[in-house]
């Protein structure tokens, strides 16, 4: 005769079965994730080496800061470019605003409204706002567009469609309740819904796409290290010295 689990001691674990799957949307082997604390490390927004040639590559990164005795802990494309490499939208680089910010319309998913920028003030903190809401005051150290944004103000994009068979590898960037940073990028093919619902179950209020297929990342602390590529801007984060 099996004994019955008392109503109350069922109810708790149903509970706590179906949190662990709503708080978890996506497990490890599907996403692979970066969390900083700006303060901790350096962040830095990378594009040409020091002769003005476009890095393009993890891999070119890589050597570029070798060269320079500094480890590399984290790398990734920052955003969608053009043919010759240079960036699509806004592009600052300590202090400098290297490409200008497009508010413009168009197709593709740089233009899909509203699209926004992830940015990083002289004061090290992290921003990820609405194109539209942009304001600059020369305090921005580095920043790169893109589009779409993924959430708003804790909202999924309403052109997000839940169970859409639009699959494509996808990168983002989303700023957590306690202001650190988390980078991801889904290992396998997912839809616009899912990959923006992953941020806004981490808790993000914000969260931005920066690109899809041609993606990679570098994060050797998970044994994950693809270091081609052919891109514009890249991130770069590395130990604070």
């Amino acid at each position: 005769m099996t004994k019955k689990i008392p109503l109350l001691l069922y109810i708790l674990l149903t509970a706590v079965v179906l949190f662990s799957f709503s708080s978890n949307p996506l497990a490890d082997d599907q996403i692979i994730s970066y969390t900083v604390d700006l303060h901790q490390v350096t962040l830095k927004l990378y594009w040409k080496d020091d002769k003005g040639i476009p890095l393009k590559s993890i891999q070119n990164l890589k050597n570029y800061l070798d060269k320079k005795k500094i480890n590399l802990l984290y790398a990734a494309n920052a955003g969608m470019y053009k043919q010759d490499n240079s960036p699509q939208g806004l592009f600052i680089q300590e202090t400098k605003e290297l490409a200008p910010i497009d508010t413009s319309s168009g197709n593709g998913n740089f233009y899909m409204k509203p699209n926004g920028l992830f940015y990083i003030t002289t004061s090290h903190q992290p921003v990820i706002c609405e194109t539209s809401k942009f304001i600059t005051n020369g305090k921005i150290n580095y920043a790169t567009q893109s589009g779409p944004m993924l959430v708003t103000d804790g909202n999924i994009h309403k052109a997000f469609k839940e169970g859409s068979t639009n699959l494509n590898i996808r990168n983002g960037v989303g700023i957590l309740p306690d202001g650190k940073v988390v980078f991801a990028m889904s290992k396998e093919k997912i839809n616009f819904y899912d990959f923006a619902n992953y941020f806004k179950q981490l808790g993000c209020k914000q969260a931005l796409y920066l690109d899809g297929f041609v993606s990679r990342t570098y994060l050797p602390e998970k044994k994950w290290t693809q270091t081609d590529g052919n891109f514009g801007v890249m991130i770069g984060i590395t130990e604070k010295k």
